[in-house]
């Protein structure tokens, strides 16, 4: 009888340390990286905060577009098999999705990469040659958002904290939140998002409202794009995340009136020297 006691007491206690010994893990969902597309102030964020936080002792992953003008071969990027070949549909058109990788050895962290013919295969990023932007730049974050949730899934990894960095990533926090909020990979994530000074001015057709539309997504989750444009999509991710970060020095003046309506736990902006343990040190306050 005391034996058992004692390998019960044992193994209860065990079980307690590993859970406390358990790396938050740390899921980075980001518009740009730098070295893969030109330096700027978010680029540079989405190269060194992974490195920062995996630093601090987290367990990271890392996703960003593979947007066209990205050289593989000069930055290795390699499908992986296993986890590309699933079709996204949006707007009623299959579209296949496809995973590529590459390693930052400096940083010991991998970027994955979410790739597709029909939407990432153009030689620029966000604009066509003559400067104008793409105009189904409204389906290709439907597709990034939902290619790197599943993705994630796929790697059979939970995070504990979603970062999305940029309007590129805005539909994220919606997916988790709205269509994913009961799968374990994502039923007790915290979402945060970091807004920056790089919105765009297109407006999109009432009809994006109905292409990103999946299963759990309402009418009533999307009555902040009563017109499609840049502030409200990002009125659209604050509502939907847990927390939210100022990533420029100045940001839209009307997004930050909406952050302070809403209520939401709020990092004001912190520069290239603070912003590594500011936004570790938002992270945990949200886990706590």
């Amino acid at each position: 009888m005391w034996i058992l006691f004692i390998i019960s007491k044992f193994a209860l206690s065990n079980s307690r340390t590993k859970v406390v010994m358990e790396k938050a893990k740390v899921l980075f969902i980001s518009q740009e990286i730098t070295p893969y597309l030109p330096e700027s102030h978010m680029s540079k964020i989405g190269r060194y905060l992974p490195q920062g936080i995996q630093d601090q002792g987290k367990e990271i992953r890392t996703f960003m577009p593979r947007f066209g003008c990205i050289n593989e071969r000069r930055n290795q990027l390699h499908e992986v098999i296993r986890l590309s070949g699933m079709n996204l549909i949006i707007d009623d058109t299959d579209h296949p999705l496809i995973i590529k990788v590459a390693s930052i050895q400096a940083a010991r962290m991998q970027v994955y990469f979410i790739d597709n013919e029909d939407y990432f295969q153009r030689k620029s990023a966000l604009l066509d040659k003559d400067g104008k932007e793409f105009e189904d730049n409204d389906e290709r974050i439907i597709f990034f958002a939902r290619g790197a949730l599943e993705t994630t899934k796929k790697l059979r990894w939970a995070p504990d904290i979603v970062h999305c960095n940029g309007w590129f990533t805005a539909l994220a926090p919606l997916y988790i939140k709205k269509s994913m909020n009961e799968d374990p990979h994502f039923a007790n994530s915290k979402v945060v998002f970091t807004i920056y000074d790089n919105d765009f001015s297109n407006v999109w057709g009432d009809n994006f409202k109905e292409k990103l539309k999946i299963e759990g997504v309402s009418d009533d989750d999307l009555k902040v794009l009563e017109k499609c444009d840049y502030v409200n999509l990002i009125k659209l991710a604050i509502t939907m995340s847990d927390g939210v970060i100022q990533g420029s020095e100045t940001i839209n003046p009307e997004l930050i009136s909406f952050i302070e309506a809403s209520g939401k736990p709020f990092l004001s902006y912190h520069n290239e020297e603070e912003y590594v343990e500011a936004y570790n040190g938002f992270y945990d306050s949200l886990l706590d």
